[in-house]
């Protein structure tokens, strides 16, 4: 390709190529001095990214936060230094030139990849492609949803993605694109990079798939355009913007663009350009500036695009001022995320009715008469499942499903989208304004990992109601029965995990689950049905500190049961036998094995108690438990799949039982 110089321009003109070569230049600058780093996207994308951000974006960078600002997902994230670029330019108070040269350093707020929990400005965590295009979903669904009940003149803005050729290749592409476009998502406009390029070479090696026509058969409308021809950029996004349906604006873009030798192949993806093409591509783009140095007048013109959305910003402030008292506190506080002041007296009732009834249930059961109680007090609980809703239990009698073109319901049927449905609940939480939670079969967290490990990494308060927890879910056998997936998910970091063993923690759970706004939860819920163990509502709530003394010994211990969901009633009935043997023992519930191991020394110590024997029962794999039996202690569980059979077949046939599990620590204790 050959390359033009801009014209000289008088001083005072600042030309879009100008702009567009100050985001190329602070970002081949930067990944240059880091020794790091992925040039080619932003030096491809820049014509597209400073078209939507000089002509189409309702942004203030001095308020990079506002409820009502357009979004801008940068889904390719590998690119990460033309969102930092974008967000110093513009006049992000913290995105400092020190720390555009600072990328990729330790302490900076560049990191490789843009994290939202670090960098002012950045909508989402984004690197592992797709991510950021499914998570741009569900924004732009808690867009319409909020529209929906609050008004377009509080709730009217844009979703915008800039995506990669592999952000498309992705599983979950699919899952999101024909979500998104079932519901006629129409706020959401996707901007793709379409430069023909991945890491192996060019993109033909693997892929010829036509993304227009793929978006077209998805619901959307899907346009190409020169994503190096401003006005038709411009153009293309302005008609998306009245689209009534999603968008899809295929850019046909140079990867590298400037680059010398490098452009357009796939030297120019994820590596430094080097000191000679560097100083090529200054020449070729007419940018004859020391490093990481912006002219004025281009940064003058920068600044006055991040100020461009200042009016919008002042004017949606003065709109809300102007909502009724109660509604304006309302809206503020579900943007904040507080729990509603009713959440907790909501449980407490719940509870003392469930102590009088007695109810044997299963806890996917018990969850939904939680959810019948919570729901009332917490219009912003955004319930869903993987198209398993009656196996879920997750939808409540008043719920009202969420439908293309009509948001105003709080149920969203998400179809068989595991994957798409995690990344949407991220969206929807980061958005703000709504609590997202989804449901589907435990062993099918799986598909939905990935997702699930980036909330866990942003701090997102999503909820996973996971229900057939175990080979208790029976006739469905190995492929349904999870027995890793307690302990993978407890040692995932910032991921809590609750297994309850009844309808009175059930309901403990889902407001500790609630109540937690640093992270996502898990609840585990069985397939079978569970006896009444707790007697009593307790005061407050036990299951807080993870585990508790649900049983105490008849006289000095001599052992300790833990045991989670469905084997604390076999701890129980294990505890009974062994009184009959002579052996006081004493029961520890444990919800949340990883929520108990993070309680200060005391406090795990006092409930550990100081019984020389140790022991734990859990339909799963003993990996995670020994943090609180010991190596030496006595373990009943799984060591293998599962198998087909009805559940109380299964559990006999895995020696899972309160005899195996009394006889078991009887033996220690003789030993």
């Amino acid at each position: 390709m050959t390359y033009q110089a801009p014209p000289t321009q008088a001083a005072t003109v600042v030309t879009h190529a100008d702009m567009a070569n100050a985001v190329r230049a602070l970002s081949m600058d930067a990944v240059e001095k880091a020794k790091s780093g992925h040039p080619g996207l932003p030096m491809g994308a820049a014509d597209v990214a400073t078209v939507l951000f000089t002509k189409h974006l309702k942004y203030d960078a001095g308020d990079p936060t506002w409820p009502d600002r357009d979004r801008f997902v940068l889904s390719g994230g590998h690119g990460s230094m033309l969102l930092y670029s974008l967000l110093h330019l513009t006049g992000v108070k913290a995105m400092t030139i020190d720390e555009i040269r600072n990328f990729r350093q330790s302490g900076s707020i560049t990191p490789g990849h843009p994290e939202n929990f670090i960098t002012p400005g950045v909508e989402t965590t984004t690197g592992p492609l797709g991510q950021g295009l499914a998570t741009a979903v569900g924004m732009a669904l808690a867009e319409r949803m909020l529209a929906a009940e609050y008004g377009e003149e509080i709730v009217d803005h844009h979703t915008y993605v800039l995506a990669s050729d592999g952000d498309l290749m992705e599983g979950v592409s699919h899952e999101a694109v024909a979500f998104a476009g079932h519901l006629k998502l129409s706020r959401l406009i996707v901007l793709f990079d379409d430069n023909g390029i991945s890491i192996d070479g060019p993109l033909a090696l693997s892929d010829t798939t036509d993304q227009v026509k793929r978006f077209e058969a998805c619901g959307w409308r899907a346009m190409r355009v020169d994503g190096h021809d401003p006005a038709a950029i411009s153009r293309a996004i302005a008609r998306a913007k009245k689209s009534d349906r999603p968008t899809l604006i295929a850019c046909k873009t140079m990867i590298g663009y400037g680059a010398p030798t490098r452009a357009g192949t796939s030297k120019a993806h994820g590596e430094p350009l080097g000191a000679e093409e560097l100083a090529g591509a200054r020449k070729a783009l007419g940018w004859p500036h020391e490093p990481f140095v912006v002219p004025e007048p281009i940064k003058k013109a920068w600044e006055r695009a991040g100020k461009k959305g200042r009016n919008a910003r002042k004017a949606w402030a003065e709109r809300l001022a102007a909502l009724p008292a109660d509604a304006k506190a309302e809206f503020e506080r579900r943007l904040k995320g507080d729990v509603p002041a009713g959440l907790a007296g909501a449980v407490e009732a719940l509870k003392a009715k469930l102590v009088g009834d007695k109810p044997t249930v299963a806890t996917r059961k018990a969850s939904e008469m939680a959810l019948e109680a919570i729901t009332p007090v917490m219009p912003e609980l955004a319930l869903g499942s993987a198209d398993l809703t009656p196996s879920n239990n997750t939808k409540t009698k008043a719920a009202i499903p969420v439908k293309p073109g009509d948001f105003a319901g709080r149920y969203i049927h998400y179809g068989v989208r595991e994957h798409g449905m995690a990344a949407a609940m991220n969206g929807m939480a980061l958005h703000g304004g709504l609590r997202p939670a989804g449901a589907t079969f435990f062993v099918f967290t799986d598909y939905a990992r990935p997702a699930m490990r980036i909330a866990a990494l942003a701090g997102i308060p999503a909820v996973y109601v996971m229900t057939h927890d175990s080979i208790g879910l029976g006739e469905d056998g190995p492929t349904h029965q999870p027995v890793e997936h307690l302990s993978a998910f407890r040692g995932m970091p910032n991921m809590r995990t609750f297994r309850p063993c009844d309808a009175v923690e059930t309901a403990e759970c889902w407001q500790l689950a609630l109540e937690r706004t640093d992270g996502p939860t898990i609840l585990a819920l069985t397939r079978q049905n569970l006896v009444q163990s707790r007697k009593e509502a307790g005061s407050g709530n036990l299951c807080a500190a993870g585990a508790y003394e649900i049983s105490p010994a008849d006289g000095e211990a001599q052992a300790t049961l833990f045991a989670s969901g469905s084997e604390v009633e076999i701890a129980l009935a294990a505890q009974a036998l062994l009184k009959e043997r002579g052996v006081a023992a004493r029961v520890v519930s444990v919800p949340s094995l990883d929520l108990f191991l993070a309680q200060p020394a005391d406090v795990r110590a006092k409930i550990v108690g100081k019984a020389p024997i140790r022991a734990a029962v859990e339909a799963g794999v003993r990996f995670g438990w020994d943090a609180v039996i010991g190596e030496d202690g006595v373990f009943v569980g799984m060591s293998s799949f599962g198998a087909s059979a009805p559940y109380k077949e299964l559990f006999k046939h895995f020696g899972i039982t309160p005899e195996a599990f009394a006889d078991a620590v009887a033996a220690r204790g003789k030993a």
